[in-house]
């Protein structure tokens, strides 16, 4: 018989319940133990939940209280030293200061979970560096799970994976050298679940849809060849995206079973079939990436395919990947619509979808036609909606030209026109867009939400706010302000708000980071922009001061990554119409007198395939439509951009395509390692590294700030030097953020003061 299984369940809870718990911690409210006592009651419910739905191979260990990344690295004992003690187990303090930093040491760097908008915190490594079996967490979790009377399939991130992305820190040390150090830390945790009952493990190795270097290659044979020696029998599970060239590797590994993503690549189905594996096949059929209800059809004539050739009892059902990347449950979403929510399914009804297919394979679909029929009539009923397509957007999108992809002039001589106009200082400051919002900013808009608050009396309670905003940049001596963005519930669900073509769920949240959620927005139209959405809280704004205030926008490429988007149409044709409703508002920005605009596009690098062979089609569509929207104003407008937590090394070429005149970047995590690769690159525009970290709670020196900047300055010139933090102040408290950008303005005036000295 087939099997339906799982590979991951989100970790939050249906109201986010770890992010209140997490949060409650961190401010000294509650003990580890009140922690971990929510934690707790979160799994048995994750657990019970996938029992009821029907699920045969429900997995453990998915579940953390930060990353699972991070939580292999706490695994192996490879804590920084800067952390304090690394010879014993990993203390809860310690956990969080890894990845939030401390007083003492600066977290360890975050940065993009392959192209998804998960952060995932990066292993650090050096020479010389000792590895012991620092947790049981793998081992205490499935005996928690088997006391539900729940037995499990524990989940560990492979070890290839793990040295793959994480950094050296002494320079030549190769990561895949630490392998043979590691691999007896993997038995041991295989053995104690083999010892407590685990009959079967999953070991995910994303790095199978990557392209390979040998040492990958030989290390994964390495790997596997010992692991597969001990303990239970080894799933190896492979996911966003095709096995591709790897193929014939991951079906050689000593394991007993394989996952393959199917939706990513329904290509490879075909191949895998023909390979004659006697491997068990796990079936990714079923979207762990995006909300759409799966065309269950469709996915079962694949399924069916692999039960003739390889016989049902050697597949399983299951989702493409962790349904970590999708909200919980559907049913909390009253407000949607009925027409839109029968065409969406989240976690929960992913699994009713994975065990309708899984009954069909062994029951037939007699057995669960009404269900086969309900779900073709959803497909057809999105496919033929007139809600989907708008006639004049597509018009319009099929009228870009490559002018319309320019500027006027080229960089230099708009530098000489903003220069005249904006009459900075060297070294300019400003900071990425948003000032911290509190709770009475986030109890006002609930009021207004819920009606307790009028439309007139919000708008004076934001007025009052963005003017105290104002008031603080300019004693703080910042040169460049921003209007703090209290408005607006979060970078792109605040857009997708204004403009057609877009839905929003009540509580559809999934995980970022940390306790750090994001509630995408739903692409299922073409989209398109009713009216402005900035302009009047930006010329509020720069009513107030003398001091210019940037427009502070999010990017095509980043409200397209960032959302989850409609699957009918090529991502690059959405992309644009996105990228023409942000033109309309820079255009307007710009004719209401701003002169400085910020387009961020974070997710620009996130949005990169695995595979190099796709990254000129890709690279080519995002530039464009990065450029679409950047491109109508004057010479004399600046054009700001801001990226963070992402690898520029190898897609230098096409940062420099954006053409933007300034760029923010992401660089104190990695101690300015990151802004190397601009000088290497020789890039010709403005520049703005970030100096403070904003993801962690402290508070950084003036000290430590100098000695950023003079780093800074020693690759690029001073002239092309912004000083900003590395993201927006959204997250962080007041107290923390007037004496952090304090700090920052300090040094720069005391690096700007030195520049001239020396010119």
């Amino acid at each position: 018989m087939a099997q339906s299984a799982n590979l991951g369940f989100p970790r939050i809870g249906a109201r986010r319940e770890l992010k209140t718990a997490l949060e409650l911690h961190w401010k000294g409210q509650t003990d580890a133990g009140a922690l971990e006592a929510e934690a707790k009651a979160l799994r048995a419910r994750h657990w019970h939940a996938q029992r009821d739905a029907g699920i045969e191979v429900i997995p453990s260990n998915d579940f953390s209280l930060y990353d699972h990344v991070l939580d292999t690295t706490c695994l192996l004992g490879a804590v920084p030293r800067r952390f304090g003690p690394t010879a014993g187990p990993v203390s809860t303090a310690q956990y969080f200061a890894m990845a939030r930093g401390s007083a003492d040491a600066p977290a360890m760097e975050m940065t993009k979970w392959l192209d998804t908008n998960y952060h995932y915190i990066v292993p650090e490594f050096e020479e010389g560096q000792s590895f012991h079996l620092a947790c049981l967490k793998p081992v205490e979790h499935f005996i928690e799970a088997r006391e539900q009377g729940i037995h499990t399939r524990p989940v560990l991130l492979g070890p290839v994976t793990w040295l793959s992305f994480g950094k050296a820190k002494t320079e030549g040390l190769d990561p895949l050298s630490l392998l043979p150090a590691i691999l007896p830390i993997y038995a041991q945790i295989l053995r104690r679940l083999a010892d407590e009952g685990a009959d079967w493990v999953q070991i995910d190795e994303p790095v199978l849809v990557t392209d390979l270097s040998d040492a990958q290659r030989r290390a994964l044979t390495s790997a596997y060849t010992e692991l597969a020696q001990h303990g239970p029998k080894l799933l190896v599970a492979s996911y966003f995206g095709a096995l591709d060239d790897n193929l014939d590797l991951a079906l050689s590994l000593p394991v007993a079973g394989l996952h393959a993503d199917l939706v990513r690549a329904p290509e490879q189905l075909q191949a895998l079939l023909a390979w004659g594996t006697d491997k068990l096949l796990s079936l990714g059929l079923i979207d762990g990436r995006n909300i759409w209800k799966a065309d269950l059809g469709a996915a079962l004539a694949n399924a069916e395919k692999a039960a003739a050739v390889l016989g049902s009892n050697r597949i399983q059902i299951a989702p493409s990947c962790s349904l970590l990347h999708v909200p919980v449950d559907l049913a909390q979403e009253e407000e949607l619509g009925a027409e839109l929510k029968n065409w969406l399914a989240f976690a929960h009804q992913k699994l009713a979808e994975i065990t309708t297919l899984t009954r069909a394979i062994n029951d037939g679909k007699a057995a669960v036609a009404d269900l086969l029929s309900q779900n073709a009539k959803a497909i057809e009923s999105r496919r033929t909606s007139p809600r989907i397509h708008d006639p004049v957007v597509k018009a319009r999108e099929a009228k870009v030209t490559e002018d319309d992809l320019r500027r006027r002039s080229s960089y230099p001589h708009r530098r000489v026109a903003q220069t005249a106009r904006l009459n900075l200082p060297a070294l300019p400051t400003t900071t990425i867009g948003s000032f911290p919002q509190t709770g009475d900013v986030r109890r006002a808009r609930a009021d207004h939400r819920k009606g307790l608050l009028s439309d007139a009396e919000y708008d004076q309670f934001l007025k009052d706010r963005t003017k105290d905003c104002i008031r603080r940049q300019e004693t703080l001596g910042l040169d460049v302000l921003v209007h703090g963005e209290f408005e607006r519930n979060d970078m792109v669900e605040y857009f997708g708000e204004q403009l057609s073509g877009f839905a929003f769920t009540r509580l559809g949240w999934v995980q970022s980071y940390g306790s750090r959620c994001v509630k995408p927005p739903v692409i299922f139209g073409d989209v398109s922009r009713p009216a402005p959405m900035t302009v009047a809280w930006t010329e509020y704004a720069q009513s107030l001061t003398d001091k210019p205030v940037k427009g502070m926008l999010t990017g095509p490429v980043t409200i397209l990554q960032w959302s989850f988007v409609r699957d009918d149409q090529p991502r690059a044709q959405t992309c644009r119409q996105i990228a023409l409703a942000i033109r309309d508002e820079v255009a307007d920005l710009e004719a209401a007198g701003i002169a400085a605009i910020q387009i961020d596009e974070p997710a620009l690098r996130e949005g990169l395939p695995l595979r190099r062979k796709e990254w000129d089609a890709y690279l080519q569509w995002a530039v464009d439509a990065f450029r679409l929207s950047s491109s109508p104003v004057r010479d004399d407008t600046q054009i700001h951009t801001h990226m963070c937590y992402s690898e520029f090394n190898d897609i230098m070429p096409s940062i420099a395509a954006l053409d933007a005149d300034v760029i923010s970047i992401e660089t104190s995590r990695s101690d300015m390692e990151l802004l190397n690769v601009f000088s290497d690159f020789d890039y010709p525009n403005q520049i703005g590294p970030g100096v403070w970290d904003i993801h962690s709670p402290r508070v950084p020196s003036d000290v430590e700030f100098a000695k950023l900047l003079d780093k800074a300055a020693a690759v690029i010139p001073a002239n092309r030097l912004w000083v900003n933090p590395d993201c927006g102040l959204k997250t962080r408290g007041w107290p923390e953020v007037e004496a952090s950008l304090k700090h920052m303005v300090d040094a720069a005036t005391k690096l700007r003061a030195t520049e001239l000295a020396e010119a």
